[in-house]
């Protein structure tokens, strides 16, 4: 398993994340410092509330003062570091700014940003942020503020030094420190060659050149039985409403965390696996903008999430971008009935179970999907048509 993945950032930086091992001695000092700003958050909440309910306002200053005087206090918050404490309260600030002003645009509730929510001790992973002086790379382990040391499992070296640091732990109980560091630009050489894709349910990714088309994998499906098999063990050991869970009940919640992170995994793997050759071989790329809301409602529902469409279009763009290669997103709309020869369009859409795409106007008959791939080219521009 790779030690270090990347996502791009919104502002000119890439996010490298790197697991950690963590002994006991570490593990118990960053709980308590997770409970600190826990407690932290929990308090912003009921401040936002009462301020709303009393027409006053509760921005970033007020949220500080509230932070010292809570400190000055609480010789118990003073025991943890300021650093991922004010980052806390930053992102509490920078949250309910974001709800504030989707409520004022007046935005419809499915596309806006939720108001911050109260953490709940045993539904709420730890998640620590900490800015430049919060932390320090030294002999490749991670010293934090507060005396906190962790081991990094390095699998390359970061590209610069990173700006700040996210110390998470997630739903299988591993820890991970995110690091946040300028994005860099690798060049590839050019190739002269630009391709096409189209998404699909039976392919993943149709494209015109028939080396670069991306199978179905079917890692969801391969795991389906075995996690049924940890998802009846937790029906059979569910504990009643106010109880305790029992020992068995946590471990298959563990085994069925563990299967979905695998299966998340090996869909990152192989997606990012085949942007890379895509990006290798191609200077430009026309890929369909295409948004798979619409098929969680459909008959094809479980298929289309197994195939991960959204998370390798992501990885496509990211990898075009970090070598420095050109990704021209196409409006989906129409691909599948226009005709990548002579441009004309069908005067009805496309059933499913029609694979072959037959023009009414030239008379080209060829597979449904690789046409769709050729529109993208022709309508990013790519290709004359």
């Amino acid at each position: 398993m790779t030690a270090i993945t990347q996502e791009t950032e919104g502002d000119g930086h890439a996010r490298y994340t790197c697991r950690l091992r963590v002994s006991s001695g570490a593990r118990t000092v960053l709980e308590a410092e997770w409970s600190r700003c826990r407690w932290l958050w929990n308090e912003c909440c009921a401040r936002s509330k009462k301020a709303h309910r009393d027409g006053e306002k509760c921005g970033p200053a007020r949220l500080d003062r509230m932070l010292t005087q809570a400190r000055t206090a609480m010789s118990w918050l003073r025991e943890g570091s300021s650093v991922p404490q004010q980052q806390l309260i930053r992102d509490f600030a920078k949250s309910r700014a974001k709800a504030l002003k989707d409520i004022r645009a007046r935005l419809p509730m499915r596309q806006r940003a939720g108001m911050p929510r109260y953490k709940k001790k045993h539904q709420d992973a730890p998640s620590l942020n900490y800015t430049r002086r919060g932390f320090r790379l030294k002999n490749g382990r991670l010293h934090l503020a507060g005396g906190i040391a962790v081991t990094v499992v390095w699998s390359r070296d970061l590209p610069e030094p990173p700006s700040s640091v996210r110390v998470y732990r997630d739903s299988t109980g591993a820890w991970y420190a995110s690091f946040v560091v300028p994005a860099v630009t690798e060049a590839l050489p050019e190739t002269g060659a630009v391709i096409g894709i189209d998404w699909g349910v039976k392919e993943t990714a149709t494209t015109t050149s028939d080396e670069h088309d991306l199978p179905h994998p079917q890692h969801g499906k391969n795991a389906a039985q075995r996690l049924a098999h940890y998802q009846r063990m937790m029906s059979r050991r569910r504990p009643p409403k106010g109880r305790a869970a029992s020992k068995g009940y946590r471990t298959a919640q563990a085994q069925a965390a563990k299967l979905h992170k695998k299966v998340a995994r090996q869909r990152q793997d192989t997606a990012r696996k085949w942007a890379k050759k895509v990006v290798r071989d191609h200077d430009a790329v026309a890929v369909e903008d295409f948004r798979p809301k619409f098929l969680a409602k459909s008959t094809m529902a479980r298929k289309a999430a197994d195939a991960a469409i959204a998370a390798t279009k992501a990885a496509l763009v990211e990898m075009a971008r970090k070598h420095g290669r050109t990704v021209h997103l196409v409006h989906p709309a129409h691909t599948t009935m226009d005709c990548a020869q002579c441009g004309a369009r069908t005067k009805h859409a496309l059933p499913l179970s029609e694979r072959t795409y037959t023009c009414t106007a030239c008379g080209v008959v060829s597979p449904r999907d690789k046409n769709s791939a050729r529109v993208m080219l022709v309508r990013a521009g790519l290709q004359p048509g």
